[in-house]
Order: C-alpha cells, then sequence, then structure tokens
C-alpha cells in the first residue's frame, strides 16, 4: 500500500465509526495517527459485545477502525488536556474531530482557535448535516442521512419498503471516503501556500452528492421507483437471480458483448436482444432467466461462469469472500 502521507501528523478526536474509519485510512496511507480519547476511554471499545464479556476484551469494530494509531487520553474540559491538546496542535498537520457543531469552540479548541496556533492546520469536521446547515444541530444516523438525501428511497425491490444496507453509505462514503479526499486535497494547498483550512464534512450532502445515477435520471425527467430503475431490478441483464440451493447469482452483463456470452451460456439466443427491455418485457425475460438458474445449484453456476468473461459472479457470504483468493492471495 502507498505510504503517500508518510511524514504527516493527524490527530483523531472522534469515536464510533466515520471520523475512526476516515483516520484509519489516514494511517494506511502512511500517516501518523494520534487518537485523543477522554479519560475513561473511547466507549466504542466496548461496542456490541455481550454484557457478560471479560472486562480487558475489546470490541472488534474498535479495533478495525483505530488499527495504526497511538492512543493519547486527554480530559479536554481541563486546562491541562487542553495545554497538552494545543502542544500536539502545533506539531500536527490535521485534526479530525466528529463533535456537534460548537462543541469545540464551547471548549476555545475549535478551528479559529487552532489555527491561531498552528496556520498550517487542517482543520476536518465530520457531521451529519453540516456545520453551518439549518440541520446542524440535529442527531442523526447513517439510515437519516441517507433517508434525507433521497438515496433511502432508490434502495430495495419493487413495491415494497426501502432496504436498508448493512454497509453504512453515508458514514463510510459520505463520511470516511469524502473526509479523507477532502483533507488530502487540503493538505496539499497547505503545504503549498503555508495555510491550513476548514474542511466541514456532511455526510448527507457528501452522499447526496454521490448519487449521481439518480441524479442522471431525475434530470432527464426519467427516475423510476424503487426496484424499477435499470440498475436497481429493472434491467435483466442487471438484476440479481436465485439458485437451486437457495443461493444468489449477481449478474452485471450490461454491455451487449457480456449479456451476448451470457444468453450463448445459458442456451438462450433469442434473448440477446433484450438485455435492456423494460416493463412487462423485462419481466418475462427475468422470469426466464430466474427458471434457468433455479434449476441448479450456486457452485454449478460458478463453475460454467468462472470460465467466461460476462460479469457473472456468486453472492459469497462474508465469511466466504474472506477466505476467497481474490483476497487471499491479493497483495
Amino acid at each position: 500500500m502507498s505510504k503517500s502521507l508518510s511524514g504527516i501528523r493527524v490527530l483523531d478526536l472522534t469515536r464510533l465509526l466515520p471520523g475512526p474509519a476516515c483516520t484509519r485510512m489516514l494511517a494506511d496511507w502512511g500517516a501518523a495517527v494520534t487518537k485523543i480519547e477522554p479519560p475513561e476511554g473511547d466507549y466504542a471499545n466496548r461496542l456490541g459485545l455481550p454484557a457478560d464479556a471479560p472486562a480487558a476484551q475489546i470490541s472488534p469494530l474498535y479495533s478495525l477502525v483505530n488499527r495504526g494509531k497511538s492512543i493519547e487520553r486527554l480530559d479536554l474540559k481541563t486546562d491541562a488536556g487542553q495545554a497538552r491538546l494545543l502542544d500536539l496542535v502545533f506539531v500536527s498537520d490535521v485534526l479530525v474531530e466528529g463533535f456537534r457543531p460548537g462543541v469545540m469552540d464551547r471548549l476555545r479548541l475549535g478551528f479559529d482557535a487552532l489555527s491561531k496556533h498552528n496556520p498550517a492546520l487542517v482543520y476536518c469536521a465530520i457531521t451529519g448535516y453540516g456545520s453551518s446547515s439549518p440541520w446542524a444541530h440535529r442527531a442523526g444516523h447513517d439510515i437519516n442521512y441517507l433517508a434525507m438525501s433521497g438515496v433511502l428511497d432508490q434502495m430495495g425491490e419493487r413495491g415494497r419498503p426501502p432496504s436498508i444496507s448493512n454497509w453504512q453509505i453515508a458514514d463510510l462514503a459520505g463520511g470516511a471516503l469524502a473526509a479523507a479526499a477532502r483533507i488530502s486535497a487540503a493538505l496539499v494547498a497547505a503545504k503549498t501556500t503555508g495555510v491550513g483550512s476548514f474542511v466541514d464534512v456532511s455526510m448527507t450532502h457528501e452522499v447526496a452528492e454521490l448519487n449521481i445515477i439518480a441524479e442522471h435520471a431525475l434530470a432527464l425527467d426519467s427516475l423510476k421507483p424503487r426496484g424499477e430503475d435499470w440498475l436497481t431490478g429493472g434491467w435483466p441483464c442487471y438484476a440479481v437471480y436465485r439458485t437451486a440451493d437457495e443461493r444468489f447469482l449477481a449478474v452485471g452483463a450490461l454491455e451487449a458483448k457480456f449479456w451476448h456470452v451470457l444468453c450463448d451460456a445459458l442456451g438462450k439466443p433469442h434473448l440477446k436482444a433484450l438485455g435492456n427491455a423494460e416493463g412487462i418485457a423485462a419481466m418475462r425475460v427475468k422470469k426466464e432467466l430466474a427458471d434457468c438458474f433455479i434449476a441448479q445449484s450456486l457452485s454449478h453456476w460458478t463453475e460454467i461462469f468462472d470460465a467466461l468473461d460476462c460479469c457473472v459472479t456468486p453472492v459469497l457470504t462474508l465469511a466466504e469472500a474472506k477466505q476467497h483468493r481474490l483476497f487471499k492471495e491479493s497483495p
């Protein structure tokens, strides 16, 4: 993995998922990350553990998002804790926090105060709705940010309620990834000019900006209901199909060349012109494919499509994915 941020020092004042995942990326890219925790430690280190778990046991979530970091405990409500943080800020390049807007200012540790101490500091605040938006002080979680951005409404099957993903899209794409990218860009500017900046990452606004396909359809006045758009189950060539052993295949044969290979593999050349059929025609094609795939097991279909270049893969469980050679043999 590239260590392009080697020599960069980061202070991580965040907890739970978006902020720690962001600074884990920065650490993976070579930055030296110091995680600042309260005197009692980060409550996330027990998150998800059973009530009778041994006192020394650490939550896997905490370990996953905080690997590669050093830990320092400070009480930022005390003069001593604030003085120590200022010492760290003086020799750091980046500070990341995930408090509600105004918390750091009340501690006299907001961007304006810290930038006087270190003018080149990149200060990133990760919030649900933005530091200065009308909803700045509202609480929320991933499901709320997806709901408010218009993303959740598009997720799920035709005629059914929105589906909740087990992958925190807003937290990780709109929060961690967006923050890491924007911090990296701000670092380039700071190293060039000697002047830092305030990076305001709203998870709701960031994930809305990433909702590109739906925005495209909306601009053309062609946005379809949940489960009926071309990438959400509307087209036969891009859908999930059940197998005989109650497993699933992911078919992503969007391009005609891939769809044609798929049709030939299934002995259905008459479907070659119908990969992007819509409406009733699409339902008929999907039914024909579904009847075909349900006749054999996942292993049967995996063996067939492993030898073909047509974007068809098994839907793996997480445990299976971790053991797959794609990950086991990757650098």
